[in-house]
């Protein structure tokens, strides 16, 4: 265990304030600006709570226990340098007349509660939002309102819709667009080829190892990249030194690589970091109510495509509701293309993707298909229409927004699983069989 001043290097301390200060500010209304508080070197808004002593070690992070699971998810944005977004003019949420009181789902059998399922799943928090309204809340482990719980892949999710802003914005002109329009340097390599609608569906065929028991896979070794100085340019090689594996859009293969390139795509079109394009076009704009962190792999330069968001629970929320809207501001603005959030659960059909469990695809734009398995048997609710067209941010240890537009309905939940990423007939499975549950309860 250390802490974070042991972990960060003396010069990148002043960093990570003068890009709280600067570039994150920067975008700020002056309606808006407010004294920044010192959070351990973090300049925000206000301080998260709780804010544990002593860290975990950011470079054992695959084989944290639970305890320091807990620690380490909510203290990421201090465990790492980081970019802030600074929050908007927000309305708080109001409290859902029709309230959710319990729910049960079975397996083999046997049935559990609400409260069986929070301990099964591990939850440190949870949000139900029905119609825009508070439905239900849960926060765990010491965890509050203004804690900032690390996303882990959730951000892929948060990096995909905002892809798609820089498209109806014309900063990317296409999603047919070749990667090595953005970034020419990678002519030659196993990139070469790739489109953007490739990358944020899986499909590049560029060969990456995400097993997350494997010390030496691809994975292992972004961790131990962030784990030290120079990040960005040790995670570069590691990805411009990768392999073909497939053709091109021919084959689904999970990649936090692929989605780390998709960031950094996304930054060399928009010339900004991820966290100020984020508060510019959604935090800011939809009216946030508190300061996130992005996990920087060069402070005020690149923040990770791959994870790295950190909010509170009801910004998760937030975001969600803003997705379901299809990505549409306050001010009646609409930042997404036409149906973009169809086109983002429109499950690609690429090899891997499709299985018995999920016929119509697992996968679309950085977005899971999660519904209960079409082949599930011994489970109650059984396979329904209660989660069709639903699309999933999913993180490894049990991170998750679900947005559910048929049901009008939200869900997230903050986790420490006891696996990085268990057996889909575990955690994840009861995940679908829950939120299914609760989708039927509230209609």
């Amino acid at each position: 265990m250390k802490n974070r001043q042991a972990f960060l290097p003396a010069v990148m301390k002043p960093l990570v304030l003068a890009v709280a200060l600067g570039s994150a500010w920067s975008f700020v209304p002056s309606a808006l600006a407010e004294s920044a508080q010192n959070c351990d070197g973090v300049m925000l808004s206000s301080c998260p709570t709780p804010q544990d002593k002593t860290l975990p070690d950011p470079k054992d992070m695959l084989n944290w226990d639970q305890t320091a699971r807990v620690i380490g998810f909510r203290n990421d944005y201090r465990n790492y340098a980081g970019d802030v977004f600074k929050h908007g003019q927000s309305t708080p949420f109001v409290r859902a007349d029709k309230q959710l009181k319990e729910a049960t789902y079975s397996v083999k059998g046997k049935t559990y509660t609400l409260q069986e399922y929070l301990k099964r799943q591990n939850a440190t928090g949870m949000l139900v939002l029905k119609n825009g309204k508070v439905a239900y809340k849960y926060l765990g482990e010491g965890n509050t309102d203004q804690t900032l719980w690390t996303s882990r892949s959730v951000g892929k999710s948060v990096v995909s819709t905002l892809v798609g802003i820089a498209i109806k914005e014309g900063k990317i002109s296409s999603l047919d667009d070749l990667v090595t329009r953005y970034e020419p340097d990678l002519k030659g390599t196993a990139w070469d080829g790739v489109t953007i609608k490739q990358l944020i569906q899986h499909t590049s065929g560029v060969a990456w190892n995400e097993d997350y028991t494997n010390p030496h896979s691809d994975f292992a070794n972004l961790t131990q990249c962030e784990a030290r100085p120079g990040t960005y340019d040790c995670v570069r090689k590691i990805i411009v030194g990768l392999k073909r594996a497939h053709p091109a859009g021919q084959s689904w293969s999970y990649s936090s690589g692929g989605a780390w390139l998709l960031g950094d795509v996304l930054e060399k079109a928009t010339g900004m970091p991820l966290a100020a394009y984020l508060q510019q076009s959604i935090w800011q704009p939809y009216g946030m109510a508190h300061d996130g962190v992005w996990h920087s792999y060069e402070p005020g330069k690149h923040d990770v495509g791959a994870h790295g968001f950190n909010a509170t629970l009801e910004d998760w929320g937030r975001f969600g509701e803003f997705v379901m809207s299809g990505g549409r501001l306050p001010d009646g603005r609409k930042i997404l293309p036409e149906n973009w959030i169809e086109q983002a659960g429109n499950w690609t059909t690429a090899k891997n993707s499709v299985s018995a469990a999920h016929p119509n695809g697992l996968y679309g734009f950085e977005w899971w298909n999660n519904e209960v398995p079409a082949n599930a048997t011994e489970v109650t609710p059984t396979p329904s229409d209660s989660l069709k067209g639903s699309l999933w941010a999913l993180g490894i240890y049990g991170q998750i927004i679900m947005v559910n537009p048929a049901e009008n309905l939200v869900i997230v939940q903050w986790s420490t699983w006891p696996k990085a990423e268990p057996d889909f007939s575990a955690q994840p499975l009861e995940a679908s069989l829950m939120f299914s549950a609760i989708a039927q309860k509230l209609r």
